[in-house]
């Protein structure tokens, strides 16, 4: 890989977060069911198949993280959801300091910190890089996502991101 022609591909999965997902679709299964059988069918029993429906969406689209980095652009993708950040956008790169109690858990979340809004792509057991955008997207200014080689991703947008030598 040179300066100007970085190629990055990752696909981060984690057995644990799976495993929640699964698991809360299958409490909110078995309480339905227990409802259903105990009371029959009612708001309560609605609202515990809804939950098992969440959380079934949530076990299948959260299940792997991909982050593919061309010349021209960073993509973040889970599932049905993605992120594009043209790299011209990115004003820096740098790992991520927010302790994992104000994440919020593990998928894609949309919150404010120290002023700036941001969206995380993120699984809770790697670590994180903070991209900090020229100009916002929507009312984006800043996207983390997880990795297990943020060195590496920060060396190849550091490098695509200077200017051309002459």
């Amino acid at each position: 890989m040179t300066a100007k022609n970085p190629v990055f591909r990752e696909k981060l999965s984690s057995k644990r977060t799976e495993a929640l997902f699964v698991a809360l679709m299958a409490l909110f299964l078995l309480l339905y069911a227990w409802r259903i059988r105990t009371s029959g069918a009612g708001v309560l029993s609605a609202v515990f198949l809804i939950f098992c429906f969440f959380f079934l969406f949530y076990s299948i689209n959260y299940r792997t993280l991909t982050i593919h980095l061309t010349p021209e652009r960073l993509k973040l993708k889970f599932g049905i959801f993605s992120w594009t950040v043209p790299l011209e956008n990115i004003e820096h790169c740098t790992p991520d300091d927010v302790p994992l109690t104000r994440i919020g858990g593990a998928g894609i979340h949309f919150t404010s910190i120290r002023g700036r809004y941001r969206v995380m792509f993120n699984f809770l057991e790697y670590p994180r890089l903070v991209l900090a955008l020229n100009k916002k997207q929507g009312p984006v200014r800043d996207i983390v996502f997880s990795t297990r080689r943020p060195e590496e991703i920060e060396r190849l947008i550091k490098e695509a991101a200077a200017p051309e030598e002459k």
